[in-house]
């Protein structure tokens, strides 16, 4: 290795000697050839150590020989004894700076040769042209130059790694051939230092075969190595664009690939290095085959990675002229290409891409990512314009966008729904493929309110139904339910029971297909709840039977369900209802339906739905009104009471609301029904257990009705003690009736025995209008016993107080006599 000669450093050191012009004699020619003979032969003896393997030693030994070859040349020149004194001077120089090297580098080993060299060092320094009185300083700052070039080697070797196997073109085309993977390592950073010096040329690495090797050594070389080796496929681009060609193999492409799912930097230098080739035509064509390819780029677009996801995007971009590319990017999730064909591809291509999306299993965020995208219009615009296979292909591509709520306000802002009416009404025979999918998706946008804008749209289809498939017939049911259910449907409803919609579809209650039958009836199970005393006209004798036996032999608990509802909504009031119903044997039915739910309340995995006991809890109300006790006692010997409890304990809400009123409806003739204790006429004297503490007679639970004896009373309790308030008027009315004129006070007492009374309160303060007044009705009974004032007084004068100065005009009357049954405030005060 050429290194900075000490003469050059020299000329800054010492001026006046490096510019003093003195012609040499005869003892300084024969001391440099002197020199450089012996230190030849002393260079022989010190090559033979095995220790020259090291590499600085051998580096500083390689730029030792460099130097005595060039004295060598100066003393064998025919004009050495005219050398200007400076050249002589520089090459001796040269020499000592090696030695010192060479010395340096083995400063810490035993080595022959080594003593030897020192010797000849030391002389050639003591000789002329030094002179004595600089002789020492020149050796120090000589000493300094040595360390730096010795610092420099080392620096070198570290960053070469070996360099001595690499020291020429041909050994770093060797050993990126053939070496293992630290010569490859050593090789890849000459082929690098190569490629900046800007020595090589698109001719040298075809000769050399430099690509083919490079991509052979990526698909089995380490980590460390594989990503160099993209770095120096990536300069050798940046140098020598038209080799980019000479890359396009499948196998080369292929390994590229599989970087693409390696770390980071692999990656990311991969998917740089693609994106560049990605501008010859072979590899777009070649690389959207590879399997894998297309699924990775996509990942990388949307990874955090800013540089690969800009790199990848653009190589998307340039894969995406080919729509089966396209295609398999939507796959993987990147649908701005498939859109983009959509907008501004040939028909072909259209047809093509909406194909593919209807038949890809879509996620709803992908869905919503599709709408948000802009396929939707592009769609409705085939559908209107475009022949059969194009309508057909959008139709289907749409009815699998359409599961979205976000796109049916898409398609309903695009003016799809006159185009689907229009088809479903043609009678071409080349369009009725399309009815289906055009009623699947009618059926998906009447989910949304903006729907009830043209209130004919649902007269329209319910005009269809008849005309359609049984397919069609489900999804126009499905769309004219969704739109009737709307709260702000009642013009649609009206207009409904108006056109005599439910004896229409009455027939469809026996409808052998399931969906068909159970959409129908929850249509007349909506309409119902606004019919009232219509509904038994509507319905008939025969249909309503016909709903009795759904209940009775249906295994869907909705279709049970929705039946039970409009059973429900027939009014109460209605006798000729009720008879019909007593007859049909519904109340059994009902009570078995209770029963099995009851008994495996526990351990069923599929317990009955909330709506079903509801229903169901809402028909029993019928059974147990109060003014006909032969309907009462029907429904205690059906069993009807404890299934009423059942409810109570955990039943819905509204089941719970509906189960209280049936039970006060029945406790209020539980007094008139209850056997006298001193009644003598009695055949058989009831148990000791039969008698009632609150009626002060013998109860029964299913010919009295009593609450007590049905164990009604805790979980009645229970429910005012609870978080929701939508059963307390009911419950209260229920309690209401322990608390009679003749039994009142020990209606209390039972009420204050099982903590009812605080409870009672609470509800006071929290409950509606009717539920206080009910609530302070009880209140009043109970703070007429002396006891209760002194223990639920002060408890009950803050809510009272409140009342009396916010509340309700109804209850001022009632409060203020409550207050002064608790000595709060006189009977006449001004104050009310």
């Amino acid at each position: 290795m050429e290194g900075k000669g000490v003469s050059d450093v020299y000329d800054g050191y010492d001026a006046d000697e490096a510019s003093s012009s003195v012609t040499k004699d005869c003892s300084t020619c024969s001391e440099l050839s002197h020199s450089t003979r012996k230190l030849s032969v002393i260079l022989g003896e010190f090559k033979e150590n095995k220790i020259m393997e090291a590499s600085p030693i051998r580096k500083a030994v390689e730029s030792l020989e460099t130097e005595l070859q060039k004295a060598k040349a100066l003393v064998a020149s025919p004009r050495y004894a005219s050398s200007p004194n400076k050249r002589i001077e520089e090459i001796t120089e040269n020499l000592g700076r090696s030695i010192g090297l060479v010395l340096f580098a083995s400063h810490d080993v035993s080595i022959n040769g080594k003593e030897k060299l020192e010797a000849l060092r030391r002389e050639m320094m003591s000789a002329a042209p030094f002179s004595a009185a600089s002789s020492d300083s020149k050796s120090d700052f000589l000493v300094d130059v040595v360390t730096e070039e010795y610092d420099n080697i080392v620096e070198e070797i570290i960053e070469e790694e070996k360099v001595f196997s690499c020291s020429s073109v041909e050994d770093v085309v060797l050993y990126l051939k053939c070496g293992n993977d630290e010569q490859l390592k050593v090789a890849l950073f000459g082929l690098n230092t190569l490629i900046s010096d800007g020595t090589t040329s698109c001719e040298w690495i075809d000769t050399e075969g430099v690509i083919p090797i490079l991509f052979s050594r990526l698909s089995s070389t380490n980590s460390v190595n594989r990503l160099s080796i993209i770095k120096n496929l990536r300069s050798i681009i940046a140098q020598n664009d038209e080799i980019k060609g000479k890359m396009a193999e499948v196998d080369y492409l292929s390994a590229l690939v599989k970087s693409l799912t390696r770390d980071e930097d692999e990656r990311r230098e991969a998917v740089g290095l693609l994106s560049t080739l990605s501008d010859v035509s072979a590899v777009r064509r070649r690389i959207g085959r590879i399997q894998g390819c297309i699924v990775m780029l996509v990942a990388i677009f949307n990874s955090e990675d800013q540089t690969a996801s800009d790199d990848a995007g653009k190589l998307l971009a340039a894969l995406s002229s080919n729509t089966q590319n396209a295609l398999h990017m939507a796959e993987a999730g990147y649908f701005k290409p498939l859109i983009k064909y959509l907008t501004e591809g040939s028909d072909m291509s259209k047809i093509l891409m909406a194909t593919a999306i209807s038949r890809m299993e879509l996620r709803d965020e992908t869905r919503a990512s599709i709408g948000e995208d802009g396929a939707i219009p592009p769609l409705v615009k085939m559908f209107k314009e475009g022949k059969l296979e194009a309508k057909l292909s959008s139709l289907s591509a749409l009815q699998n966008l359409s599961t979205l709520k976000e796109n049916t306000k898409r398609l309903i802002n695009s003016g799809i729904v006159p185009s689907l009416l229009q088809l479903l009404f043609s009678v071409t025979s080349v369009l009725m493929t399309l009815r289906e999918p055009a009623s699947a998706i009618l059926a998906r946008i009447a989910k949304s309110d903006d729907m009830l804008v043209n209130h004919d749209i649902a007269l329209q289809m319910f005009s269809l139904l008849n005309l359609s498939s049984p397919i069609i017939q489900i999804h126009l049911l499905e769309a004219l339910n969704s739109i009737i259910s709307h709260p702000r449907a009642s013009k649609v409803r009206r207009k409904m029971k108006e056109n005599g919609s439910i004896q229409l579809l009455l027939p469809f209650l026996t409808e052998s297909n399931p969906e068909i039958r159970i959409g129908a009836f929850s249509f007349i199970y909506t309409l119902s709840k606004e019919l009232s005393d219509e509904l038994m006209d509507q319905l008939g004798e025969t249909h309503v039977l016909t709903i009795v036996n759904t209940l009775s032999s249906s295994t869907s608990d909705n279709e049970k369900a929705i039946a039970a509802g409009i059973l429900c909504n027939i009014p109460v009031t209605d006798k000729k209802a009720t008879d019909i119903l007593k007859k049909a044997n519904l109340l059994p039915v009902l009570v078995s339906i209770m029963s099995s739910k009851q008994a495996n309340s526990t351990n069923s995995t599929t317990p009955l739905s909330s709506e079903l006991i509801e229903n169901i809890a809402g028909v029993l109300i019928r059974f147990t009104i109060t003014t006909n006790v032969k309907l009462q006692l029907y429904a205690g010997e059906n069993r009807v009471i404890p299934v009423l409890v059942k409810i109570l304990s955990d039943g819905p809400i509204i089941a719970k609301c509906r189960a209280a009123t049936s039970l006060a409806q029945l406790s209020k003739n539980c007094l008139n029904l209850r056997k006298s204790k001193k009644s003598t006429w009695l055949c058989v004297h009831p148990s000791k257990e039969a008698f009632c503490e609150v009626h002060n007679g013998y109860c029964f639970v299913k010919t009295t009705f009593c609450l007590v004896k049905s164990g009604a009373v805790s979980p009645l309790i229970k429910i005012l003690e609870g978080d929701q308030r939508e059963a307390d008027e009911a419950v209260l009315e229920a309690l209401s009736t322990l608390l009679q004129d003749e039994i009142w006070e020990n209606g209390c007492g039972f009420i204050e025995k099982v903590a009812g009374i605080e409870a009672i309160i609470k509800v006071m303060e929290f409950g509606s209008v009717k539920t206080r007044e009910k609530a302070v009705w009880i209140l009043e009974r109970v703070f007429r016993v002396e006891d209760y004032r002194v223990k639920y007084g002060a408890m009950a004068q803050v809510v009272l107080i409140d009342l009396a100065q916010n509340g309700e005009a109804q209850l001022k009357p009632t409060v203020a006599k409550l207050l002064a049954q608790l000595e709060l405030l006189q009977f006449q005060s001004d104050y009310f």
